[in-house]
């Protein structure tokens, strides 16, 4: 088992090598926000599909197109309105009057990258035609099932639900969602970089570096990296103690505050993200560390909270925080 460790980690070494440089062509054109951006390239290693939550104005559809730009993939984006509908997304059927027949007409799902730019401007029967795409990785239009290229990867950003216009994602919409990031404003130095660059006409066009091809070689790799029974076992408790908090000396804290606990997709995407999160620091194992780094943007759009929280203040991220401060580490 050491030598295969051994093995995975020299791999590991190679692959965080050139991820580090498709980190570094995006930083050249996003000021700040490296820790989204690390946590952007996790879900990519990962197969994963991303969520990111913010006030307009923050860089969320550049980010996202940027790191598009680096892979040499076809890249899509579509704005959600209030107007717009299913066959919109997914393709419809057409009838053509010299054949007599019906074609399909595929929609824009049908690409590698998918930006679904404020998705929860537009009403949930639309967001839901996102459902089988991100799940099954196929598409169907009037009965006929069409498989999705890859590497895919659903790259959705959306502002805070307070904001004026926009609809509450359904649970299972939220729940296909591998990671949720919160995306804050710049501080003083960042802001003033970002004035420079837009308005003194400096353009940064970032480089193409992975390829299609290499993408699903690295999510491939991400599958073998080891991660110990113990791993598992501590994901499981993590896990567990969202659905039954009492059951690890929680009960007082969290009583009344958790509506419903996270699904078993929060403990698949734990250890595929802790993965992730491992390789991308050159390690062909994962440790403590690498499920704790992850879990908050795991869990936190994973965990219903019950009114009560929500009227005293308390978040997903503050309960998160008293998990794993209980659940002990391996």
């Amino acid at each position: 088992m050491y030598e295969e460790i051994e093995r995975l980690n020299v791999e590991a070494q190679e692959y965080a090598k050139r991820l580090n440089v498709v980190l570094e062509e995006v930083k050249r054109v996003i000021v700040g926000q490296k820790h989204v951006l690390n946590k952007l390239l996790i879900c990519l290693i990962a197969d994963g599909h991303v969520l990111l939550e913010g006030v307009p104005g923050l860089a969320k559809t550049l980010m996202v197109k940027t790191l598009s730009d680096t892979l040499t993939a076809k890249f899509v984006r579509i704005q959600f309105t209030p107007d717009l509908l299913p066959a919109d997304i997914t393709g419809t059927k057409i009838y053509e009057h010299r054949t007599a027949a019906f074609s399909t007409q595929k929609g824009p799902i049908f690409s590698n990258f998918i930006l679904a730019d404020e998705i929860n401007r537009a009403p949930p029967k639309v967001q839901s035609a996102l459902l089988e795409a991100m799940q099954e990785r196929q598409v169907s239009i009037q009965g006929e099932t069409f498989k999705l290229d890859t590497p895919f990867m659903v790259m959705a950003t959306q502002n805070p639900i307070e904001t004026e216009g926009t609809y509450k994602l359904p649970e299972a919409q939220v729940d296909r969602f591998t990671l949720k990031l919160l995306i804050d404003y710049p501080n003083r130095e960042e802001e003033k970089t970002i004035i420079q660059r837009n308005t003194q006409g400096i353009e940064i066009t970032p480089a193409e570096v992975l390829t299609g091809d290499e993408v699903i070689e690295i999510q491939r790799f991400n599958q073998r990296i080891y991660a110990d029974e113990k791993i598992e076992d501590y994901v499981t408790e993590i896990v567990d103690a969202t659905r039954y908090p009492a059951n690890y000396e929680l009960g007082g804290d969290m009583e009344g505050l958790i509506e419903y606990g996270a699904s078993p997709r929060a403990s698949i995407w734990l250890i595929l993200t802790g993965k992730a999160h491992a390789l991308l620091n050159g390690r062909g194992y994962v440790i403590p560390e690498d499920i704790k780094a992850v879990a908050h943007e795991v869990l936190r759009h994973r965990l219903i909270l019950t009114y009560e929280a929500e009227a005293e203040g308390i978040t997903s991220d503050n309960i998160i925080d008293k998990i794993l401060a209980s659940v002990k580490a391996p």
